[in-house]
């Protein structure tokens, strides 16, 4: 079900409140892109965290995103920071590098960046291409939290 909205008239503009009782749906596929992939972030780097740690906060994940992952940075932070409350994750930081595409040309073996949607060789322009990188979506570390000397005591 969609939230409700109440609109309030002002003068010469309409503005809506949502109802915050009732459920959100998201209509954007872009952010249910990026909450699916911010929920896995969270279920991976909680299952990554040692057991003998006990109840630790990870303070940043570290992720290597390929340009042509279809994942933009912005609504992945903003995905992750919804996903990661009351998780050990929670205030984390989400460090995203981004990974350019690089290619090579099977007909003359030249290795490039590609900065345009042309995917064609610069060399010979031919059109048969090996994508080498830029489809990475990968967890690269994460970092644990140092323990505050205030709590241990």
């Amino acid at each position: 079900a969609k939230r409700q909205t109440q609109k309030h008239k002002t003068r010469n503009t309409k503005h809506q409140t949502l109802n915050t009782n009732a459920p959100l749906v998201l209509n954007s596929r872009f952010i249910m892109h990026e909450m699916g992939i911010a929920l896995q972030i969270v279920e991976i780097a909680t299952a990554s965290i040692p057991s003998e740690l006990g109840a630790v906060r990870v303070a940043k994940v570290n992720l290597k995103v390929g340009k042509l992952a279809a994942v933009v940075p912005e609504s992945l932070r903003f995905c992750f920071s919804v996903a990661t409350k009351d998780t050990p994750l929670d205030g984390a930081e989400l460090a995203i590098e981004e990974l350019p595409v690089l290619a090579r040309c099977k007909a003359c073996d030249t290795q490039w960046t590609i900065t345009n949607p042309v995917f064609q060789c610069q060399t010979c322009n031919s059109g048969s291409l090996e994508i080498l990188s830029g489809r990475e979506l990968d967890i690269e570390s994460i970092e644990i939290a140092a323990e505050d000397k205030n709590d241990s005591e």
